[in-house]
Order: structure tokens, then sequence, then C-alpha cells
């Protein structure tokens, strides 16, 4: 009786977490410059600054209507803000978030994402020795959607401005993912071609910081 009461909770939970996903539309979070966020890098001397800000609560998920962290992935809102005179090259960036045990995470790709949503994670081992690739129309139009407009895909960031968009990781498997795991962002060049300092966030400035749901952007003082 005990076990079919559990059992019954299990997919009630299950039930509500598709319906509070279902019908919903994603919603970009709105930026504010690098600078008022608590986990950020900033380069004074260069007029430029990264933050970052995860999307690890499911009170924060709301903007999404794929549930990625159910998915196994962690959504990275990525903010760039130049104050620099000059434009800044992002073609060349290269991202890595590295754990506390030293794993080495780089961003997942449209391809990954897609494969994930199409194939839900399974409680036992795959039959195949390969991940098999899915159709995009196996995902839903709004997941589609969601992909290719969440992602952080701008090449370049004129002065005074910001760019902002999310990255995604894979962070299956990891038990707290976050708890001193340090973000690397390098490659951002000038118009003179000449190659930033790289930029370098402790992700426990983000988890000093008490969060409220609606957004964990603090504005500076």
């Amino acid at each position: 009786m005990k076990r079919a009461i559990q059992r019954a909770g299990l997919v009630l939970f299950a039930l509500i977490t598709v319906l509070a996903f279902a019908g919903r539309e994603f919603i970009m979070p709105a930026t504010q410059p690098a600078r008022n966020y608590p986990a950020r890098d900033e380069h004074a001397d260069e007029g430029v600054t990264v933050a970052i800000d995860p999307y690890d609560t499911p009170e924060k998920m709301h903007v999404f209507t794929v549930d990625w962290l159910e998915s196994g992935y962690l959504p990275v809102f990525v903010v760039i803000t130049n104050d620099s005179a000059m434009p800044v090259s992002l073609n060349s960036v290269q991202v890595q978030l590295v754990t506390a045990r030293r794993t080495k995470l780089a961003p997942a790709t449209e391809d990954d994402l897609y494969r994930r949503i199409a194939r839900p994670r399974s409680s036992g081992p795959s039959p195949y020795p390969i991940p098999l690739p899915r159709k995009k129309g196996a995902v839903k139009r709004e997941a589609l959607d969601e992909i290719q407009r969440a992602q952080f895909a701008a090449k370049a960031i004129e002065p005074h401005s910001t760019q902002a968009g999310f990255l995604f990781f894979d962070v299956d498997g990891i038990t707290a993912p976050l708890a001193g795991a340090n973000f690397y962002l390098s490659g951002l060049r000038n118009s003179k071609g000449s190659d930033l300092l790289y930029f370098e966030i402790s992700l426990e400035k983000y988890l000093s910081v008490p969060q409220s749901p609606a957004s964990s952007a603090a504005p500076k003082n």
C-alpha cells in the first residue's frame, strides 16, 4: 500500500511538471549590464565585463518551455557588456565550465539539445553503442524555437552595448555542479585583432548571494 501511494505521488508530480511547461513560449530574460550581476569578471582596462547567471532552480525555469534541469542540462545566462569605444569580436570565443572535481564541460550544441529532448533520459543502459541521431521533427515546435532563440549567438558586441543568451551544460550525473566550479571565457578580440585577457568567474559568487525567483541580478551600488 505504501509503495502504491509513493508511485501515485511520483506520477502526480510528473504530471504537474508536464502541465507546468505545456502551452508556454520561451521568454528571454530581461538583460542588465554585466556589472549588475553578482557572478562577473570585469576588465576595467579593456572596458569589457562578462557575467553569468545560472538557471538552477524551478522558479527561474519559468522562462523555458522545456524542463532543462529534468533533462540533465544546466542553462547558464551569459551576459557580455562592452563599455569600450571599439567593437569586440566573438568569432573565436571558447567557453568551459570546470567543476570542483576538475570535470571540464563545454556548451552543448544544438544537435546535443535536440537529441536529449527527442529521446528523454532512461534509467537503464542503452541497447546501442552510440546515441542514434534524431530528426528535428521529433521535437515539438516550441522546443525547436526555444533552442534557436535561447542560445547565445552574437558574433560581435558594438561599443557601449550588451549581448546575452544561454549556454547549456550537460550536468547529468554530476552532484552539485556549481559548488566550487569556475566559468572560463576566452577568445574575445578587439577591432585591432588583439586578444583580450581571458575571463574567469567563480560560481561561488553566484551561490553566495540570496536568490529571488524573478532574477539573481543585483544592481551594483
